[in-house]
């Protein structure tokens, strides 16, 4: 297969830092149509600054992005890139929104691009919350699901918008271990059935490499990017053992 034909988003030369702190130091790689791909690396190593990058919520000072062939500059097609960030489960309990509620601010740009009715956005809140097995649970208040059925919820507000690349920022933070399978679990199945481009930031590498195709380790700058079978060989996997990274395998 011809992979740069199904390339959809590079980074090229990219450099940032915080008040002269560097964070990002001449990243460059290439997210293709249908990878798995997952960032870890120490904290601090730059993982949610890229991220942010890539979706446009930071602006590299060095170097350029290109999102489906299109430089970012450019680019104004954003619902083909849902985004759920960092600690975006965390909810004010004391303003209760319903779980079709919060997909339903997903729609609000793209009803009014597409010219969609009442009828349509319904319809494609419903098709969301029976992709993550939330159906029963629409009418509930985010508040008082469990922590896994939150992160579900977000992946239906994220899907509602048919992005074509699903880019997550550490999204099971404080859930329990089940949980996580289970929503490791999901994104495979999105991926794998749906085609959909998942890119995740990561400290649970032992628990979600069974899903994982591609791997980009950084620390800064960009210490492996490329194969996840090549990466289990490497050397590098032995030294983020070192360091007490879980990184076993549960690959089948």
């Amino acid at each position: 297969m011809d992979r740069q034909a199904e390339e959809i988003v590079r980074v090229e030369g990219v450099t940032f830092s915080y008040d002269s702190v560097p964070a990002l130091l001449d990243i460059t790689l290439s997210i293709y149509r249908g990878d798995f791909l997952a960032i870890i690396g120490p904290n601090g190593s730059g993982k949610t600054t890229l991220l942010k990058i890539i979706v446009g919520l930071l602006k590299p000072q060095q170097g350029r992005v290109w999102l489906f062939g299109q430089p970012q500059e450019t680019f104004n097609e954003w619902f083909k890139l849902g985004y759920i960030q960092q600690k975006a489960t965390n909810f004010d309990p004391v303003f209760p929104i319903s779980v079709e509620e919060v997909i339903a601010t997903s729609l609000h740009s793209i009803r009014r691009s597409k010219g969609l009715s009442r009828k349509q956005v319904k319809e494609k809140i419903g098709e969301a919350l029976r992709t993550v097995g939330l159906e029963q649970l629409a009418r509930k208040s985010m508040n008082s699901l469990s922590g896994g059925q939150q992160q579900r919820a977000l992946i239906a507000r994220a899907l509602a918008g048919e992005p074509e690349v699903l880019l997550l920022d550490e999204p099971t933070t404080g859930v329990d271990h089940l949980a996580q399978e289970n929503f490791y679990d999901l994104l495979g199945q999105l991926n794998q059935e749906k085609n959909l481009t998942i890119v995740l930031v990561t400290h649970d590498y032992g628990i979600v490499n069974r899903h994982v195709n591609r791997v980009a380790c950084l620390n800064q700058k960009l210490v492996y990017h490329g194969e996840h079978a090549e990466f289990c060989q490497s050397s590098i996997v032995q030294e983020l053992l070192r360091g007490g990274h879980h990184l076993v395998s549960h690959r089948h």
